[in-house]
Protein backbone atom coordinates (compact mmCIF):
# COMPACT_ATOMS: atom_id res chain seq x y z
CA UNK A 1 0.00 0.00 0.00
CA UNK A 2 1.76 3.15 -1.08
CA UNK A 3 0.54 6.89 0.68
CA UNK A 4 0.09 9.50 -1.68
CA UNK A 5 2.27 12.58 -1.36
CA UNK A 6 -0.17 14.84 0.07
CA UNK A 7 -1.05 12.54 3.00
CA UNK A 8 2.60 11.87 3.79
CA UNK A 9 2.65 15.55 3.84
CA UNK A 10 0.54 15.72 6.07
CA UNK A 11 1.72 12.76 8.21
CA UNK A 12 5.07 14.65 8.21
CA UNK A 13 3.63 17.85 9.12
CA UNK A 14 1.92 16.27 12.01
CA UNK A 15 4.53 14.00 13.30
CA UNK A 16 6.51 16.10 15.20
CA UNK A 17 3.58 17.98 17.21
CA UNK A 18 2.29 14.36 17.66
CA UNK A 19 5.91 13.01 19.33
CA UNK A 20 5.87 16.29 21.44
CA UNK A 21 2.21 15.58 22.89
CA UNK A 22 3.46 11.79 22.94
CA UNK A 23 6.55 12.82 25.47
CA UNK A 24 4.86 15.77 27.03
CA UNK A 25 2.17 12.63 28.64
CA UNK A 26 4.92 10.34 29.56
CA UNK A 27 7.03 13.25 30.95
CA UNK A 28 3.88 14.17 32.82
CA UNK A 29 3.97 10.63 34.87
CA UNK A 30 1.92 8.36 32.33
CA UNK A 31 3.23 5.14 31.28
CA UNK A 32 4.47 5.31 27.65
CA UNK A 33 1.93 2.49 26.67
CA UNK A 34 -0.93 3.77 28.31
CA UNK A 35 -0.08 7.56 26.15
CA UNK A 36 0.17 5.33 22.82
CA UNK A 37 -3.25 3.60 23.66
CA UNK A 38 -4.85 7.06 25.08
CA UNK A 39 -3.80 8.76 21.65
CA UNK A 40 -4.77 5.52 19.32
CA UNK A 41 -8.35 5.65 21.11
CA UNK A 42 -8.36 9.30 20.74
CA UNK A 43 -7.43 8.84 17.01
CA UNK A 44 -9.74 6.23 15.88
CA UNK A 45 -12.21 8.70 17.29
CA UNK A 46 -11.77 11.16 15.37
CA UNK A 47 -11.90 9.09 12.39
CA UNK A 48 -15.01 7.50 12.95
CA UNK A 49 -16.59 11.23 13.68
CA UNK A 50 -15.35 12.64 10.48
CA UNK A 51 -16.31 9.44 8.41
CA UNK A 52 -19.63 9.88 10.12
CA UNK A 53 -19.51 13.49 8.79
CA UNK A 54 -18.62 12.43 5.51
CA UNK A 55 -21.30 10.32 5.20
CA UNK A 56 -24.27 12.25 6.62
CA UNK A 57 -22.92 15.18 3.74
CA UNK A 58 -23.51 12.87 1.22
CA UNK A 59 -26.11 11.39 2.67
CA UNK A 60 -27.57 14.62 2.19
CA UNK A 61 -26.35 15.69 -1.37
CA UNK A 62 -27.98 12.22 -2.46
CA UNK A 63 -31.07 13.28 -0.79
CA UNK A 64 -30.74 16.92 -2.40
CA UNK A 65 -29.92 15.58 -5.73
CA UNK A 66 -32.94 13.11 -5.91
CA UNK A 67 -35.39 16.23 -4.59
CA UNK A 68 -34.13 18.33 -7.16
CA UNK A 69 -34.74 15.37 -9.84
CA UNK A 70 -38.32 15.35 -8.97
CA UNK A 71 -39.02 19.18 -9.15
CA UNK A 72 -41.08 20.18 -11.99
CA UNK A 73 -40.87 23.98 -13.02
Amino acid sequence: MTIDNKTQDCRQSLAAAFKALADEAVNAGWPEGEVALALAELAEEHVAEVGAKVIVEGFSQYQLHQASGRLKF
